[in-house]
């Protein structure tokens, strides 16, 4: 099940929301290609997190 604006797991709940949208994008992204929520959620924020340290230093 994709996530969508104000709909997002329950993890991402007390993330910036500049984070947690980029999470979502990603952890839909992720879903699409394995169809595993649990890896898709894990992997969006992880990965969002990383994006925003980059952007971050550079």
């Amino acid at each position: 099940m994709p996530w969508y604006n104000g709909d997002y797991p329950p993890s991402y709940k007390n993330q910036p929301k500049k984070l947690r949208d980029k999470a979502v994008e990603i952890a839909n992204e992720v879903l699409k290609t394995t169809g595993n929520e649990g890896e898709a959620i894990a992997t969006g924020l992880k990965q969002a997190r990383l994006h925003f340290a980059k952007e971050k230093k550079g």
